[in-house]
């Protein structure tokens, strides 16, 4: 049996079909053409496929897309405005914490997250929040590398009086 789904994605109201026991990782990619979350483990171990819903960061191979109705999800598509890079993905960048890209969505979410809860937090806390991430190419240090610059960025901006972005 399918049906329609309301669901805001990344700021636009969509009504898609929606079978049921689909997930939302599958409406995500296959409905809504947003490949950049993506599917990895499809057990909730590798975090590949992490969006937040209604605020909160979900695995979305976990996530029923009939339970979504009237929710509102932001991908990795969404992370950023358009045109800009969030000082999490910018010190990502900087610190080459990423290589083929597939653990982003995940880390990405994890550490704005953690950074949105603790402005500064210990290099162990920084690990645990990254620990629902399977990232094969890093080796994890330049993670936290990344967070530290991050930290300093949000410092930085404060500082010279801009508006606090969300870090």
């Amino acid at each position: 049996m399918s049906g329609k789904v309301g669901i805001t994605v990344n700021g636009i109201a969509h009504e898609v079909e929606c079978e049921d026991g689909e997930l939302l990782v599958e409406v995500l990619r296959d409905r809504l053409a947003l490949t950049g979350t993506h599917v990895g483990c499809m057990n909730g171990d590798c975090g590949a496929c992490t969006v937040e819903r209604d605020g909160e960061i979900v695995k979305s191979c976990l996530v029923l897309g009939r339970s979504c109705e009237g929710s509102e999800v932001t991908t990795i598509e969404g992370f950023s405005p358009p045109g800009e890079l969030d000082p999490v993905a910018a010190a990502m960048w900087d610190e080459d914490a990423f290589q083929c890209g597939f653990c982003l969505p995940g880390m990405l979410f994890a550490i704005r997250d953690l950074l949105d809860a603790n402005t500064d937090p210990e290099d162990d806390e920084i690990r645990e929040a990254i620990a629902g991430n399977l990232c094969r190419c890093t080796g994890y240090a330049n993670h936290v590398a990344a967070v530290r610059r991050a930290i300093a960025a949000r410092a930085t901006d404060s500082a010279e009086g801009d508006a606090p972005q969300r870090a």
